[in-house]
């Protein structure tokens, strides 16, 4: 897939599926929990109303009661050992705590637990397989034979105190017969001591009611509404829904920027197929925005070799065709010599052509190395002063005639020491080749940077011309012609060495000497 959006909503369509199939086992297991707590919260009051009336009886009166509950509730009840269950420790120590627990025991049927007896570790036990109107009905039979042990006028209060200390999981009140709301046929039942079951005001809860015997009082037991689970079927189209926002809120982000992508994708093209003019389109400061610029910087800087380049080639070409052309003619007056030192002054000349196409070589290979990449550097402190005064012993025999001056205290740079020699004897050469009689040599520490000056008496540099002194195979054609010597290389050179150095090179306006006035400022300390 090329598409951007593509990719961006597959990732999230593939992030949702499992997201989907999470929430599904999370609803299924979420709903498992809430059934299991709303059949305890059912079952809690009527079970824990018969193992509190068991714990007081003798072993017999118990097997008749649980004789008559088994009747009357429709499912087997049994008293039996805690250790005998099988229980896990945890569930075992919900039921010492007195709380009603629900097991499944196979589809649509549960097991009932709840402790009769703590001492003798009894546990009321029952199965059912339907939680039906029977188990309603025993439940008013249970509360209402509680009720007929206390005055009639007690009984409210009774109910009251029984539904909090049983924790019924559903309402318990009583209705004066005169005031409860059912029909004929429905009261004649009542006053026959039977149920009723009708519906709930909401037409979606039961209510059963019982008429206590002898009294006024109708037993009301309810609402009792049925569990709702969660429907899986509603992640289908909550998922479909979620996708479609997301999809198009995705599109409407993703689509800006597939297109600023598209934009730098045409001007990389264009500038392989050989256009380096093209630029991008810069807009904002993101990171788009900074990947364009960053672009844009690569193809000025791509440019900008190609043109150096050009001019190298051009420039050398132009370079190298001179002394070729003088060692041709060094040839060809060679062979037509009739004299023995005739002879050897043209092998002089050639010697020389070919030392000047040596040095040649050498200052290019020199350039090419600092002008392309980063040469290795390996720095380490230098004594500039001692390093001037061995360049001055060097070159002081070209110019015997020149008064040299080295001005410089006792400094120490951290720097390559072999390129910062040959950027300061190319600005010494550069010196002594234009001075008249004196050429002086200093430097000084500004803020942490060392500044070496390099000032001859010659006839300086027009103030027009010094931002190209440092052009490649630029040369002026004043009085620093190329009949001074040289290739236009020597600047240049220094140059580089200066910004690999993270230091810079310039033409001071003024020169104490009067001529012109180099500036080669570096930091004294490297990162």
């Amino acid at each position: 897939m090329n598409s951007i959006f593509l990719r961006i909503y597959g990732g999230i369509l593939l992030v949702l599926v499992g997201v989907s199939l999470l929430a599904l086992l999370g609803v299924q297991m979420v709903n498992g929990l809430r059934i299991e707590q709303y059949r305890e919260q059912i079952a809690h009051g009527t079970f824990r109303l018969m193992a509190d009336n068991l714990a007081p009886l003798e072993r017999a009166q118990r097997s008749k009661m649980l004789a008559l509950w088994t009747r009357l509730v429709g499912v087997p009840l049994e008293l039996r050992y805690l250790p005998t269950l099988g229980l896990e420790s945890s569930v075992a120590s919900r039921l010492q705590r007195g709380q009603v627990l629900v097991r499944p025991a196979g589809q649509d049927a549960v097991n009932v637990f709840v402790m009769a007896d703590n001492s003798a570790e009894l546990v009321l036990t029952a199965n059912i397989q339907q939680i039906s109107e029977q188990l309603g009905r025993a439940t008013l039979f249970l509360i209402a034979d509680e009720l007929v042990r206390h005055p009639e006028s007690q009984m409210p209060t009774q109910l009251a105190a029984l539904a909090r200390d049983k924790a019924f999981g559903y309402p318990l009140r009583l209705f004066d017969m005169a005031e409860v709301d059912l029909d004929v046929e429905q009261r004649r039942r009542l006053e026959e001591s039977d149920t009723v079951l009708t519906l709930g005001p909401d037409s979606q809860s039961l209510l059963l009611f019982m008429k206590i015997p002898d009294t006024r009082w109708v037993l009301g037991l309810g609402p009792l509404h049925q569990m709702s689970e969660y429907p899986p079927s509603l992640l289908l189209p909550t998922v479909l829904l979620a996708l479609t926002l997301i999809g198009l809120l995705i599109y409407l982000l993703v689509r800006q920027l597939e297109q600023r992508l598209r934009g730098l994708e045409r001007v990389a093209v264009d500038i392989a197929r050989g256009n380096l003019d093209a630029r991008a389109d810069v807009a904002g400061a993101d990171s788009v925005g900074q990947l364009a610029t960053s672009f844009n910087d690569m193809a000025s800087h791509l440019q900008g070799l190609m043109a150096i380049q050009r001019e190298m080639i051009s420039a050398v070409s132009h370079e190298l065709r001179t002394p070729i052309a003088r060692l041709r003619f060094g040839l060809e007056m060679l062979e037509c010599a009739d004299s023995s030192s005739d002879r050897q002054r043209f092998a002089r000349g050639m010697d020389s052509d070919l030392s000047d196409l040596d040095g040649l070589v050498d200052e290019i290979l020199t350039y090419a190395r600092l002008e392309q990449g980063a040469p290795a550097m390996r720095m380490q402190a230098v004594n500039l002063r001692k390093l001037a005064e061995t360049l001055a012993d060097e070159m002081q025999p070209l110019r015997a005639d020149l008064q040299l001056l080295i001005q410089i205290p006792d400094i120490w740079v951290d720097a390559e020491p072999r390129y910062l020699q040959r950027a300061i004897a190319n600005l010494v050469g550069n010196a002594m080749r234009h001075a008249s009689a004196r050429l002086a040599v200093s430097a000084e520490l500004l803020d942490g940077q060392c500044q070496l000056r390099i000032e001859d008496d010659g006839p300086g540099i027009p103030e027009q011309q010094r931002a190209r002194i440092f052009t490649p195979f630029l040369r002026l054609d004043d009085s620093r012609t190329r009949a001074s010597g040289g290739y236009g290389l020597g600047l240049a050179i220094v140059r580089r060495i200066a910004f690999w150095h993270r230091g810079q090179v310039w033409v001071e306006e003024s020169a104490t000497l009067g001529g012109a006035c180099f500036v080669l400022a570096l930091p004294q300390r490297q990162q």
